[in-house]
């Protein structure tokens, strides 16, 4: 086992997804703060590092998920109360008044299980779909390394998205190709992961369709590589996991 491999820790980000009639669905992006040591200032969706307490309620819950895959799931719906407020694959009577006790609870250091226990609600793991996977290589030399599962997730229906001004400072819902124009116009930032989930997120107006988009392409661990393209370094990735772009030069890579 290597260096890098003992410094990778499981994580895991959501994609919340909102439908509008007849326009690009709308994602919920955040803005960290620029205190942050891991992407500061940088635009990205709800997410952050699995943690014991995360691993200990997947076992209590027969999903038939492995257990590192549900962990994962569990770790998104937390991140997400505690970043966003809102209250994804949770199931029970859940409104504002009990999100807000949620997050109060786990920002005061309070498990997940337990207020879900407290509140009488559940967990419905199945609401989160798999989308992608990403690690960084050992070139990148990165402080903190994540293997970053990705998931979709429709937006709960009358929840409100506020930010918790510790992590984040901003959020806002935008379609995904108006949030890469955002970037590109120098009034935003995105990493290399993010740019390229954005790009394929935006090839699909709604929720409906990002499904089958996800149902059609495996999730694999996705490690991009060096090489050059016509004397150019290139940042790259594999072209069959639905991928609009898989290169760019990396001189232009931002990273976190």
């Amino acid at each position: 086992m290597t260096d890098h491999d003992i410094l990778t820790r499981p994580a895991a980000t959501v994609v919340i997804v909102r439908d509008r009639p007849g326009k690009a669905a709308e994602l919920l992006m955040m803005e960290r703060a620029s205190t942050m040591s891991f992407a500061a200032g940088a635009l990205v969706f709800p997410g952050g590092a699995v943690d014991e307490a995360d691993q200990l309620l997947a076992a209590r819950y027969e999903t038939g998920l492995p257990l590192d895959e549900a962990a994962a799931r569990i770790a998104a719906v937390r991140e997400t109360i505690e970043e966003a407020g809102l209250a994804i694959a949770i199931t029970g009577d859940v409104d504002q008044a009990v999100i807000l006790r949620l997050r109060d609870g786990l920002q005061d250091g309070a498990l997940l299980g337990d207020l879900l226990d407290r509140h009488n609600l559940g967990l419905d793991l199945g609401a989160l779909t798999p989308f992608a996977r990403w690690h960084p290589s050992p070139f990148d030399h990165a402080t903190r390394v994540f293997d970053a599962r990705f998931y979709l997730a429709r937006a709960p229906e009358g929840q409100f998205a506020t930010v918790d001004s510790s992590e984040n400072v901003r959020l806002f819902w935008s379609s995904a190709a108006d949030t890469l124009a955002l970037c590109d116009a120098g009034k935003g930032r995105v990493i290399y992961p993010t740019r390229r989930n954005l790009e394929r997120l935006a090839a699909h107006r709604d929720f409906a369709h990002l499904l089958a988009h996800a149902a059609a392409f495996p999730v694999e661990k996705i490690q991009p590589w060096h090489e050059d393209r016509d004397g150019v370094p290139h940042l790259c990735i594999p072209d069959h996991l639905g991928y609009p772009v898989t290169a760019e030069p990396t001189d232009r890579v931002q990273r976190a």
